[in-house]
């Protein structure tokens, strides 16, 4: 993949500028309005020559990303700045994120209706044991379902990984357990409970080292009542610290093969790029989108391509750990995404 800056997505451009999210005066161009460096109409290799690799309406941002903008400016000023760059949805990392003042749940999610975002998920803890009030799955189920549904939430979820009970096949037995039980509950709500990866579920079980802790979590929860969100920049990581056992032998695994082999339990991904570097601990160092070697237009391509629904079943949010800038990454990610095309 190219680390070039690709320009942005004219057909975006425009649709941003037919729905006024601007508020600029007519006849700037929408590709100005975008932060593109000209204002000329796009070439035919800019436009590419198949359609959009993203879906309409599914490129969200998980608000961690932006917990610096957040925490300053606000939840109304963000939602502004990403209804300009074409998000369409947003997951959230808590509800607050050190907002100076009180916000309730009911106006957080009016403000994101009011800049066309769709409150597609969140994140929240697993466990606290030393905590019986935490504000956990396993602690507070009822109230962390309470507020998911409140803010229309059809997913809820949690980054912490299974490793409750340790890193035994039967602690992670014990945990897709509790997985089942907190996946029931939110059926019951019409929400799907997921699990975001990091690289660690993808190591090897300590008690039996040729079994892939990831293969238990997937075995062992029900594909009815637990998803899972993909973090795609964390799997590839994932492969190249654990493409080995403990001993040593070849384990390789692809992880757009986990997705296809069942792309329904997958309704969520995080996207999140990485540069290729060996001699860094997880063989990548995190960019924006768009500025490292992930082929996101392979992987999104092939995941929504997989299943009949899968251009209105999968839900793609950017990510950064700890960008540059915040505003210019959650920018330039959209921009990308955007310019992707079948046929490039």
């Amino acid at each position: 993949m190219s680390r070039k800056h690709t320009p942005a997505d004219p057909e975006l451009a425009h649709r941003l500028s037919r729905r006024g999210m601007l508020g600029v005066a007519a006849g700037a161009t929408a590709a100005a309005l975008i932060g593109t460096a000209t204002a000329a109409p796009a070439t035919a290799a800019e436009r590419g020559r198949g359609r959009p690799v993203l879906p309409p309406g599914r490129l969200g941002i998980q608000l961690y990303s932006l917990r610096d903008k957040v925490s300053t400016l606000g939840f109304a000023a963000v939602f502004a700045e990403l209804e300009k760059y074409g998000y369409d949805e947003v997951e959230f990392a808590g509800y607050t994120q050190g907002t100076a003042g009180a916000i309730t749940l009911a106006q957080l999610k009016q403000l994101a209706r009011d800049h066309g975002l769709h409150p597609i998920g969140s994140h929240v803890g697993y466990y606290d044991d030393n905590n019986p009030n935490a504000y956990t799955f396993a602690q507070n189920l009822t109230k962390v379902l309470d507020d998911a549904e409140a803010l229309g939430l059809k997913h809820i979820g949690t980054a912490s990984g299974p490793f409750r009970y340790g890193s035994t096949v039967d602690g992670w037995k014990r945990a897709a357990e509790d997985f089942n039980t907190y996946g029931e509950a939110a059926r019951k709500r019409g929400m799907k409970f997921y699990q975001h990866n990091h690289a660690e579920e993808f190591s090897f079980a300590t008690d039996k080292p040729n079994v892939r802790l990831y293969d238990v979590l997937l075995a062992e929860t029900d594909p009815d009542f637990v998803y899972l969100e993909m973090d795609i920049y964390w799997a590839f990581a994932g492969q190249f610290r654990f493409g080995k056992r403990p001993d040593g032998k070849p384990a390789p695994f692809e992880p757009l093969d986990y997705v296809l082999k069942q792309p329904h339990r997958y309704p969520l991904f995080h996207v999140k790029d990485g540069i290729r570097d060996e001699t860094a601990r997880d063989g990548y160092r995190m960019v924006d989108v768009g500025d490292g070697d992930i082929d996101y237009k392979k992987f999104l391509s092939k995941v929504t391509a997989r299943s009949h629904d899968g251009r209105r079943y999968h839900h793609w949010q950017t990510e950064h750990d700890n960008p540059v800038e915040s505003y210019a990454f959650a920018r330039k990610s959209s921009e990308h995404l955007h310019s992707l095309r079948c046929g490039d």
